[in-house]
């Protein structure tokens, strides 16, 4: 995984009103913390972080005050609505120490016929990997894969230096059968059927 080199500031100032200056300078408000350190308030170049956080755990060369950390993202608040960067919560870490992070799940392939759905039961799997060599993601083939067919985490072949960090046996792909829909010719005779229903019934009150 190649590292992301990102310049910092100090953040002196805090409140609502604060962040707003800094969101409007282009700026995003972010904490760093880990290995004992005292959480650091800092504020982060916009655009640079949005281009950077595209990788899921990406990790960032991070220049704050003249020293240089290894973080990577463990928090990210975007606005609701228009999806930029609200808040960043960065961890440190160090060369050669593993971390606990969760990578995305593609799947690939076509499941059997029939109109069935894959549900991913998790989206990202918990995994333990090398702060800098964190996996980008994994892919799972799902080729022919019938209703009732589930893939579990022990299922998933993991790149070199990276375990699970949950159970073997959870459940994270699983296809569900397609719901039977009802013909409409069917529903069409229901629906008649259920006026003549009616009247019989307000004829036998009277």
């Amino acid at each position: 995984m190649a590292e992301v080199k990102i310049s910092a500031e100090s953040r002196t100032e805090f409140g609502k009103g604060s962040a707003r200056r800094d969101r409007r300078a282009g700026k995003v408000p972010g904490v760093i913390y880990g290995h004992g350190q005292d959480p650091r308030h800092v504020k982060l170049p916009g655009h640079d972080l949005l281009l950077a956080v595209r990788t899921p755990n990406v990790l960032i060369n991070l220049t704050v005050d003249g020293k240089s950390e290894l973080v990577i993202p463990k928090a990210i608040q975007r606005d609701p609505i228009k999806g930029f960067l609200e808040h960043v919560d960065l961890l440190i870490v160090k060369r050669g120490e593993k971390v606990a992070v969760e990578i995305p799940v593609h799947a690939e392939g076509e499941l059997a016929p029939g109109g069935n759905l894959l549900e991913h039961v998790l989206n990202a799997l918990p995994v333990e990997a090398e702060a800098t060599h964190i996996p980008e993601g994994v892919t799972v083939s799902v080729e022919g894969l019938e209703a009732g067919a589930s893939i579990l985490a022990k299922d998933i072949e993991l790149p070199k230096g990276t375990t699970l960090a949950v159970e073997d046996d959870a459940v994270v792909l699983q296809v569900v059968a397609a719901q039977a829909e009802e013909p409409a010719e069917e529903a069409e005779e229901g629906a008649e059927e259920a006026p003549a229903a009616e009247a019989e019934t307000a004829e036998a009150a009277e």
